[in-house]
């Protein structure tokens, strides 16, 4: 399957303006469709969530099919979908639930590659509860981790292993599944940030082997919020702390507070849009969403083919730190006598938008040698272009001189 990037690409006001964006690994632009849901629900009538009044009824539509569609992309049933504020927010929270059953001699295993969201709310829990934190660490050479000694770091001890599915710094796609069957056999608990990964590549939870995995909308298309995809039958068994007279039930009881009914509709809208983006004959949501990735994954691997080329044909004054041999659409560079933040300006002047920095990846950072400077980021979205590409590249160039 294929789809059409031009005519797709006027269903976003925001490419309008002529910016080339590579900048999806911060956050996509975000298509008509998905405004139009949440100016929907926003003006009602709407209230507080039930089943008497139109505006109640509403509001309790708005969660059921945030819920029903983050479960099709998450492959995950509805009642295991947790709305979150943020990717970062839903760590903490779930770091508090599950470590207050943490103590000595416990451990938690984190990652270097990882985001930073997916790294200190667990080592901050576990300093708490005076539990040992392992590192899985990077080599730099290939930007894979280092799983040699992955039965050394892991032990009857460990309670938890928090892993990425994709950095968002780098692209690096690490064998997820394996580090989940390793520390499974511990009898460790698996959470994985799907944040980037969610952008180009479908999850499903049980294939990773996720106890726990999260993704952002708004680095697919959406409104800026997080879900949290889990058995719940597992949610069953935590207990957080939560208000007297709100619900216990899984998972509301994780949920805190009256919840942005409009920001859930444009959660469902922008999953809509994705399971749109290459019609054919799927006769569900996940089966169009199978289909969407598919074409997705053609048309951001053709780009990046470009890309790759032409980064290559700039030789050695650029150097890119995206080598795994599995990793998403997404380049971090650096220069020969320049700074990543000089090539951005630079880029920017044109109407690129390639930022630079470290991208909340602190560890990956610095594991690449880069310190807290990282690099050019430039990441690949269903938008993307042919013509993009080769602006991009003719911005590099002339800022290479």
């Amino acid at each position: 399957m294929s789809f059409d990037v031009d005519a797709f690409r006027l269903r976003f006001p925001a490419l309008q303006t002529g910016m080339a964006h590579f900048d999806g690994p911060g956050g996509t632009q975000t298509p008509r469709e998905v405004g139009e849901a949440i100016a929907r629900v926003l003006t009602g009538p709407l209230s507080n969530r039930g089943a008497a009044t139109l505006a109640e009824r509403n509001a309790t539509d708005a969660v059921l099919a945030m819920r029903e569609a983050a479960g099709d992309l998450l492959a995950v049933p509805a009642s295991g979908v947790v709305y979150g504020r943020s990717a970062t927010q839903l760590a903490y929270d779930f770091s508090r639930h599950l470590s207050r059953d943490w103590g000595p001699g416990d451990e938690v295993v984190v990652t270097r590659l990882d985001h930073d969201s997916n790294v200190r709310p667990w080592v901050q829990a576990a300093e708490r509860a005076g539990a040992t934190v392992r590192w899985i660490a990077v080599d730099p050479a290939t930007g894979e981790l280092v799983l040699d000694d992955l039965a050394e770091v892991l032990s009857p001890r460990t309670r938890l292993v928090a892993v990425t599915a994709a950095s968002n710094l780098i692209g690096t796609m690490p064998p997820v599944r394996q580090i989940a069957d390793a520390a499974h056999a511990q009898g460790a608990l698996v959470y994985v940030d799907a944040v980037h990964y969610a952008a180009h590549e479908l999850i499903d939870r049980q294939q990773l082997g996720a106890d726990f995995v999260v993704c952002s909308p708004y680095k697919f298309l959406g409104p800026h919020c997080a879900v949290l995809g889990a058995d719940p039958a597992l949610l069953e068994t935590i207990r957080p702390d939560k208000l007297e007279p709100s619900t216990n039930a899984v998972p509301e009881r994780f949920e805190f507070g009256t919840l942005p009914y409009e920001t859930m509709a444009g959660v469902t809208a922008a999953i809509e849009v994705l399971a749109g983006l290459a019609p054919g004959e799927a006769t569900d949501r996940r089966a169009a969403l199978a289909g969407s990735f598919r074409a997705l994954h053609a048309h951001e691997s053709a780009l990046l083919a470009r890309l790759e080329r032409g980064v290559s044909s700039l030789g050695d004054r650029v150097t890119v730190w995206s080598r795994a041999a599995r990793r998403t659409p997404t380049l971090l560079m650096t220069f020969a006598g320049r700074s990543a933040g000089e090539a951005s300006a630079f880029l920017a002047a044109r109407d690129v938008h390639a930022p630079a920095g470290n991208f909340y990846a602190l560890e990956a950072s610095r594991a690449l040698g880069l310190g807290d400077a990282g690099g050019l980021r430039v990441g690949l979205a269903p938008y993307t272009t042919v013509g993009e590409i080769d602006r991009l590249l003719e911005g590099l160039a002339d800022f290479l001189g």
